[in-house]
């Protein structure tokens, strides 16, 4: 026979035992969350607008792309590419800037590791004598000389120091734009700044001539991906946790002001070039999604998640990355995508092929645009 008395004081600790967790837990919480020094702040309103329609697209690259230099290219970021040598050129996560000489069969593509300049290369750009300009997140803007060595550009502007060298272009003049996506977050806190929602981001050029740095924009929301028009009267500049992208005026009536030139883009963008052929495309990281929009229109949610990452591992929820070409007007043309694609940062098209960049991968994606071409 069962002893009740045992039984009656078990059932009565386990009670007990639920009732301190009811009444301690929330307040273990609450002191955890106000503790925490992470003070995320309202978005704009103009952040959460639905997405502009794309009127072509294809939406399952992978069953079609051709996975260059695969295992190779670890976080391949930003693509620069070099039509007399037939290379391209990328700064992986390795912190090596690699050369990647391309041909017509996947299999003969080489894959070689150019110069080590340590740090985290992000955005990257042929100078005027086929050297290479680096945004290095970590070291700042670098130049690359063709035979190797690596010089300090700059690494500060009005005082503060970069955190987050992303974005760059060289001018025909010379000149350098580039982006510090953050003054307030490293690139392995970049999530912190996106979460914030705070713009910590500038646009920057650098003169070579005068080595003078000089801030163009301040107040970025995450300051991305530069690339310069034809005719370099305007340069376009990527703002990511906004979904758009916006004009710098460098020449003419409105030179020194900003307009919009793209926005409520269907997902987040990182990297922007110019094709040369009157199109610029937009490497795509992810799609936006209805838990992305409650979470970057409520600074509750995204502190908690902050907070929850510390002691648990977060699934990634990305999904549908790619690239978006964009006429010089800002019209949207084109999308290639995938469900299964995420951390795309950058599209590049050469002769019929369209060049992917991505963090979440090892290798340089590429498509026949003649074969796959996007369909309304």
């Amino acid at each position: 026979m069962a002893d009740t008395r045992t039984t009656s004081s078990t059932s009565s600790s386990s009670q007990w035992a639920r009732l301190l967790f009811l009444v301690v837990g929330p307040v273990i919480v609450s002191v955890i969350y106000w503790a925490d020094g992470f003070d995320p702040a309202l978005l704009p309103e103009h952040g959460s607008w639905p997405s502009r329609a794309v009127p072509a697209r294809n939406d399952h690259i992978l069953e079609v792309v051709e996975k260059l230099g695969d295992g190779l290219l670890p976080g391949a970021e930003d693509l620069a590419y070099d039509s007399e040598a037939h290379v391209l050129y990328t700064g992986c996560g390795d912190g090596w800037i690699k050369q990647v000489r391309l041909a017509d069969a996947a299999s003969s593509v080489t894959v070689d590791n150019w110069a080590h300049v340590g740090g985290r290369p992000l955005g990257i750009a042929l100078g005027h004598d086929k050297e290479l300009i680096i945004a290095d997140a970590d070291k700042g803007l670098l130049r690359l000389t063709r035979e190797g060595a690596v010089e300090l550009l700059t690494n500060e502007a009005e005082g503060l120091k970069f955190r987050l060298t992303d974005g760059v272009d060289v001018a025909s003049d010379g000149m350098i734009y580039f982006t510090d996506a953050s003054h307030k977050y490293s690139v392995d806190e970049h999530l912190m700044d996106v979460m914030e929602g705070r713009p910590n981001g500038r646009l920057m050029s650098y003169d070579p001539w005068t080595k003078k740095t000089q801030v163009l924009v301040r107040g970025i929301y995450f300051a991305n991906g530069v690339a310069l028009s034809p005719q370099q009267d305007f340069l376009i500049f990527c703002e990511t946790v906004l979904r758009r992208c916006r004009k710098y005026h460098i020449e003419g009536e409105k030179k020194g002001s900003v307009d919009n030139f793209v926005d409520n883009l269907p997902g987040y963008p990182d990297n922007i070039r110019y094709d040369g052929d009157g199109h610029f495309w937009i490497g795509i990281t992810a799609v936006r999604t209805l838990f992305w929009d409650w979470m970057m229109s409520n600074p509750f949610a995204r502190k908690t998640l902050v907070i929850l990452k510390k002691f648990v591992e977060v699934p990634h929820m990305q999904h549908d990355g790619g690239m978006l070409g964009v006429s010089l007007e800002g019209e949207l043309l084109a999308l290639y995508s995938d469900p299964a694609l995420f951390g795309v940062t950058s599209g590049l098209k050469v002769g019929n092929h369209l060049y992917y960049g991505l963090l979440a991968g090892s290798y340089i994606g590429r498509i026949d645009l003649n074969q796959h071409a996007a369909h309304a």
